[in-house]
């Protein structure tokens, strides 16, 4: 099977852009508005962030999918069927028979285990959970194995929750299913087409990629040969546009189908014009301040809960985060049966005035906070500046892209950051623990730059052991009161990331858009995605 031809795609495809005011896009195409600022890599095995995961859910497909309504119940993908065996130590996939790749491959189970061979042995940012379960560059190809071509086993090398394995498998690009041959054929030098996937895709997802040009344009295609039936849509743009006021300009005029990103102002507008369509998803990734414990002066708890005293929670999520975020206090993720309610936290300027000087900083002291440049990130920058300096801390903000903020987190090199993560894809406690408050070897060159508890230092060998502990935990009720009590340690402790506010996702489309269904996960298919009119 070859894949489908596709003549003067691009061309079209950008006379398509170049047009001054169109009433309307194409029915048979979609036109995507959304900031590919923080897009560096397609590469399921290191590409980070919400904006790849529904590129990806799109070229590619994966073993399992959480119901976008109900992300605790997990969908057959690839694999038509699972068994996790009693002892809980093992998980077997049945892969359906007859899937194709893009190029006409056949999809074997030999393909899924090497795809996940592949994010241990490449060792970039998604193999962090991977390793958290224990699997390692040496030990996943006797641990992933494909037992004939429909059978994928994977066994687990240390004792883990095996609805965390696949609750990963469902939301991780580092899960989805690569054309080995395909990638193989690109291969340099042994790094398993890591450079030529930077751009490209080798999936068998409902669209194909033509061509994708870094803060600029992406262009799919639909994939005739798709296993579940072939897209509605022909073709699917999207746009590199970070400004709101042009996102929300576009939209009104029929530019452009759907926009992310939008400024609050904007969103709301949206909310009040007849021919637009405004979707929140509640997604379980965490706004915080997070602290680096390197700094002599966050070392110190009392210096850290200071900061935590000069966050005005209640300004930055009734001014800044309507549309972007609501009000949230904890490690763990809202809604589910472990989390605690809010601990409370409020701006308290006298009690961290005296925290400071019990501290040895009576008058306060200077710093810096890392920020992306794009709301609302920014905003909570600056709004936390403010309420700083009326403790005595003058903080300059530095904004940067995603790569110069994150990049110096992964590097243990700031001093503040205002970010966002915590995982929450997986619907599970422990994925926003390990991400936010994990650190099991706090040294430098142990690099486990995707758990945001490495980046800043902290560590606390008892929380660590309870978070270990409740993984494996089979008594339900146990474990929900052992996550309830890391909760309670991490709030006394003090640790470097305050969460502030939980993330919304907020998307506005055009009246005729039917079937886009935004997913907590970010795994967006849009298959299913037709226009009306």
């Amino acid at each position: 099977m070859k894949m489908p031809k596709l003549l003067g795609t691009c061309a079209i495809a950008l006379s398509l852009m170049a047009m001054p005011a169109l009433a309307k896009t194409p029915d048979d195409q979609l036109i995507v508005g959304i900031s590919m600022t923080n897009l560096l890599s397609l590469d399921p095995a290191g590409a980070t962030g919400n904006d790849v995961v529904e590129i990806n859910a799109n070229l590619y497909d994966g073993l399992v999918e959480l119901d976008p309504v109900d992300t605790s119940k997990i969908l057959p993908g690839l694999a038509e069927s699972w068994t996790i065996a009693p002892d809980g130590k093992s998980i077997s996939f049945k892969i359906r028979s007859g899937v194709k790749f893009h190029t006409g491959n056949p999809l074997t189970a030999e393909d899924a285990a090497w795809s996940l061979h592949r994010v241990l042995k490449l060792n970039l940012a998604l193999a962090s959970p991977w390793k958290s379960y224990g699997f390692t560059a040496q030990n996943v190809e006797q641990n992933i194995r494909a037992t004939d071509p429909t059978t994928l086993v994977i066994t687990l090398p240390e004792p883990t929750d095996p609805r965390m394995v696949i609750y990963t498998l469902g939301t991780s690009v580092s899960g989805n299913v690569l054309d080995r041959k395909k990638v193989l054929e690109h291969e340099k030098d042994g790094d398993l087409g890591r450079v030529w996937l930077t751009t490209n895709a080798a999936g068998s997802g409902p669209f194909v990629l033509n061509e994708w040009r870094a803060k600029d344009v992406l262009m799919m295609t639909r994939f005739d040969g798709y296993w579940r039936g072939a897209p509605k849509l022909r073709r699917v743009i999207m746009r590199n546009m970070t400004e709101s006021q042009t996102l929300r300009l576009m939209i009104e005029r029929g530019d452009i189908d759907i926009a992310t990103g939008m400024s609050v102002p904007d969103i709301e507008a949206m909310k009040k014009n007849p021919n637009a369509v405004v979707q929140a998803v509640k997604r379980g990734n965490i706004y915080y301040v997070a602290m680096s414990v390197k700094d002599p002066k966050f070392a110190d708890k009392r210096v850290r809960q200071a900061i935590r005293s000069l966050i005005d929670y209640d300004g930055i999520n009734t001014t800044v985060m309507p549309n972007y975020g609501i009000l949230h206090q904890r490690p763990v993720q809202m809604g589910l049966p472990a989390t605690l309610p809010n601990p409370g936290y409020k701006l308290d300027v006298a009690g961290a005035k005296k925290l400071l000087a019990e501290a040895g900083q009576p008058n306060g002291f200077k710093t810096t906070i890392r920020v992306l440049s794009d709301p609302p990130f920014i905003n909570i920058a600056t709004n936390l500046q403010s309420t700083l300096a009326q403790a005595g801390i003058q903080a300059e903000v530095l904004p940067g892209t995603g790569n110069q903020v994150y990049g110096a987190m992964r590097d243990r090199n700031f001093e503040i950051i205002v970010g966002r993560g915590g995982g929450g894809a997986e619907p599970h406690p422990h994925s926003s623990l390990r991400a936010l408050v994990y650190n099991p070897d706090n040294r430098d060159e142990a690099k486990l730059t995707n758990f945001q508890g490495w980046r800043t230092s902290f560590i606390s060998p008892e929380i660590n052991a309870l978070i270990e502990k409740a993984e494996i935990e089979k008594d339900t009720k146990k474990q929900v009161e052992m996550y309830q009590e890391i909760q309670k340690l991490y709030d006394s402790q003090v640790g470097a990331i305050v969460p502030v506010s939980q993330m919304v996702d907020t998307v506005v489309m055009g009246k005729d858009i039917r079937g886009y269904v935004g997913h907590p996960a970010a795994t967006t298919r849009l298959r299913e995605v037709t226009k009306q009119r």
